[in-house]
């Protein structure tokens, strides 16, 4: 190894300052920079000097994108499924090279300075200190990654049958008596038993020595030996065999192991369940996909369902995950057998149970789901942090809000976190972000913990962390260096974009959501080469950089970066507005406000249901005053619609719209409607100080010139109605999520006044009279203190 001398400078980070009615717009960098090198806590210099390690060509870092890490032997790359997060969008993509402009992606050599002399004693100290570091990090990183998913089996005997135990020998064989073994290969008759004693043996090694035998031609005898005489091994002979592979750790890919499967293949329906299950649990030993064998123990096991025991049912669904697949006709025997066995299984089976079913992406019902969350709820303080998070996975599947069980999480895991490695944790904060559920205690111990962990970060971590504290709007007390480190991070794995490109977005948005924006790092997400990635994802990307380009331009006028083209823009905005045309605007609470507001101005064209911001995927009602409180009549498209409607005979009464989102009839004469459209607005007007509009409520105003599209008329206020539901709120509370504050926010930017029609005030109105609703919806568009500020 050699070191370097080198000199970065620091991403641009822009900073959104809160912003007042009057829209200061603008952006500036992050309060406070910090050097490059992990674990630091200096401030305040714009550039600096570090010594970094250069590492030989062929060192790489090992980790593994599963859930967890895999087991001893090894663990298939495994891209989470559950990053849909309400509205967020993952799933990897191709490859793609990323020409970057930051320092942090140059070559060592490129950025390396001249070296200071020193004295040779100086520069062996220095690099036996960095060798040492560098070992230290690796040992921390490779424990610090992994948990072992097969724990439940040490809670039970029954498992040492099922399974396969790649711990230690118990008894280790010298090197000396493998040298023989392998020496009388050439001259073993290769008689099935000499064979299998031979693997045993010599599967008795020291780890150095095993680890050597692949390569070994004598070895390579023997396991031709054994591939020529594989018919004639006995059933439990060639399960020996296979099992000694495991601490020999032969490749998956190795010409012994293609003959196996097959021969398991041939005679696995002659076989009995629990070796079928061990022998699956040999293959998930030696990181082999055994797609073929899974099926047959799948509907070997679906046949033979009632002999099933209970250790051999959870070691099933503990295969079933690790293979990632779900057979879908054993999901209702799954779900009863769940339930019969309930109060039988231990924490950390249950945790198993959940961690199978969830990365196989298996479907349970909400009734299941919640027996085992009441189980969990009672004796959380004696289950693993591990098998917890596993169950938080399955919660997090389901939807569950399972409010017991969070109220006690709460209480136990803050305490544990700083003990839990960087994916535990991530998935505990995922949990809270996927339910919307906001614990601050909970979400102020992963920040605290998070930045000296920040190194062992995956992209996908990073940006769910980033994801997660985004979405319920939530800057921890340390967000400075909460927020530098993980942005850091983002740099440090811009090669890990260029595969899964879903989790740059995720990052950015969530960033976004608290008003950061990495220039460089937007700059280069929305270049067009990333956004043709986007495309080929089996994923729909296309929100998420709606979202992130639109919120740029809003927020961030002096950036200089990639912009999103318009005809790119127009396109989202078409997608957008089909969906919202179907799901959102035929809402009853929207329907219903709409229907009062053109009732109380005037008509139609007083007010507009539409998407003032597509990029946030929400609809606004828009109504335009004058600065006298008269209502100014804008949207004359819709009024031209109902007009046609009224041509073709169809009348447009309060009455048929009342029944159309009600489904009942209000006897309303035509007087009665014009009385209730203005007497109880007035009564509310002149008891709050405002002037009576008096005919500004009838349908029979006069209609003033359409203003032009995107022109502020002179003293003319606008007014963004936001109709909300609770999936804008974080659970159970009235706190906005990250996504909405985010609209707001540059609703205000725009220039809007916004409005809140909450659902806790909304949603009882609607089962009220007529007169309650348009004298409550009056107040909101005409009040006193709002049009003053406004």
């Amino acid at each position: 190894m050699a070191t370097v001398l080198m000199c970065r400078r620091f991403p641009r980070l822009s900073r959104v300052t809160a912003f007042s009615a009057t829209a200061e717009r603008g952006s500036r960098k992050s309060k406070k920079e910090k050097p490059d090198k992990p674990g630091a806590a200096k401030t305040g210099t714009e550039s600096g000097a570090t010594i970094q390690l250069l590492k030989p060509q062929d060192y790489r870092v090992l980790y593994n994108p599963a859930a967890y890490a895999k087991g001893r032997a090894g663990s298939q790359q495994h891209v989470d499924r559950d990053s849909s997060l309400g509205d967020t969008f993952t799933g990897p993509g191709t490859t793609q090279t990323f020409p970057t402009a930051t320092s942090q992606a140059l070559s060592p050599v490129r950025n390396a300075l001249p070296k200071p002399r020193s004295s040779p004693l100086q520069a062996q100290t220095i690099l036996a200190t960095l060798y040492q570091e560098e070992a230290e990090k690796e040992k921390r990183e490779m424990h610090d990654s992994k948990e072992d998913p097969r724990t439940f089996q040490k809670g039970r005997p029954e498992y040492r049958s099922l399974s396969c135990d790649s711990a230690e020998p118990a008894q280790t064989l010298s090197a000396e008596e493998g040298d023989l073994i392998l020496q009388s290969v050439a001259e073993c008759e290769g008689s099935p038993g000499i064979l299998t004693d031979y693997f045993l043996k010599l599967s008795r090694l020291p780890a150095e020595r095993r680890a050597a035998l692949v390569s070994d031609p004598r070895f390579s005898a023997l396991c031709h030996r054994a591939v020529t005489a594989i018919r004639l091994f006995s059933t439990p002979d060639l399960i020996h065999i296979l099992k000694a592979c495991v601490p020999l750790a032969v490749p998956a890919s190795h010409p012994l192991l293609n003959e196996c499967e097959a021969e398991f293949c041939r005679r696995a329906w002659d076989m009995g369940l629990e070796q079928l299950l061990l022998v699956a649990d040999c293959w998930r030993c030696l990181d082999r996909s055994v797609p073929s064998y899974l099926g047959i123990l799948f509907s070997y096991a679906n046949l033979h369902w009632k002999e099933l025991t209970l250790p051999q049912f959870v070691q099933l669904l503990y295969i079933i995950g690790e293979g990632r697949r779900s057979p879908a006709d054993l999901a209702q025997k799954v779900e009863r057998t769940i339930l019969k066995h309930l109060d039988d299984f231990t924490l950390e089976e249950l945790g198993a149970i959940c961690l199978g079913l969830f990365k196989s992406v298996s479907g349970i019902s909400g009734h299941v789901m919640r027996r085992i969350a009441d189980r969990v709820s009672l004796q959380m303080e004696d289950m693993s942090t591990y098998a917890l998070v596993n169950v938080l996975k399955m919660l997090r599947y389901t939807r569950m809000d399972h409010l017991p069980l969070m109220r006690e999480l709460g209480k136990v895991i803050p305490a544990r976190i700083p003990a839990t490695n960087i994916q535990g944790i991530m998935h505990i904060a995922l949990t809270y972000s996927s339910l919307h559920f906001f614990d601050e205690d909970v979400l102020a111990a992963v920040a605290t913990s998070l930045p000296s962990k920040v190194s062992y970060c995956r992209s996908k971590d990073a940006a769910k962390f980033l994801w997660s504290f985004g979405c319920l709007d939530y800057e921890p007390p340390n967000e400075e260096e909460f927020y530098s480190s993980l942005i850091k991070q983002l740099h440090a794995k811009l090669h890990e974009f260029n595969k899964f490109p879903e989790h740059l977005l995720t990052a950015l948005l969530g960033l976004a959501f608290v008003k950061r924006f990495p220039e460089e790092l937007i700059d280069f997400a929305l270049r067009e080469e990333f956004i043709q990635k986007t495309r080929g994802s089996k994923y729909e990307l296309h929100k998420d950089l709606f979202t992130l380009g639109k919120s740029v331009e809003i927020e961030c006028p002096s950036y200089q970066g990639s912009l999103l083209s318009p005809q790119l823009c127009q396109e989202f905005t078409e997608v957008v507005s089909s969906f919202a045309e179907r799901e959102i605007y035929v809402r009853p609470e929207i329907v219903e406000a709409t229907s009062l507001l053109e009732s109380m101005l005037g008509g139609p064209e007083y007010v507009k249901s539409h998407m003032i911001l597509p990029h946030t995927r929400s609809s606004d009602l828009e109504v335009r005053l004058a600065t006298d409180g008269h209502p100014i009549p804008f949207n004359f498209k819709d009024s031209v619609a109902a007009k046609k409607l009224k041509d073709m005979g169809v009348t447009l009464t309060d009455d048929l719209m009342s029944q159309l989102t009600q489904g009942r009839a209000h006897n309303w004469s035509p007087t009665e409607v014009g009385n209730e459209a203005r007497i109880p607005g007035q009564e509310r007007g002149n008891a709050a100080g405002t002037p009576c509009l008096g005919g500004a409520f009838t349908a029979g105003a006069k209609s003033q010139a359409e203003p032009k599209p995107g022109c502020w008329q002179p003293q003319e206020v606008r007014l963004a109605l936001q109709v909300s539901n609770r999936n804008h709120f974080c659970y159970g509370s009235r706190r906005l999520l990250g996504l909405h504050c985010l609209k707001r926010r540059q609703l205000r930017l725009l220039g809007y006044v916004v409005v809140e029609i909450p659902f806790w005030e909304w949603f009882p109105l609607l089962k009220r009279s007529r007169s309650e609703k348009l004298s409550y919806l009056h107040y909101k568009v005409f009040c006193p203190e709002l049009l003053t500020r406004a």
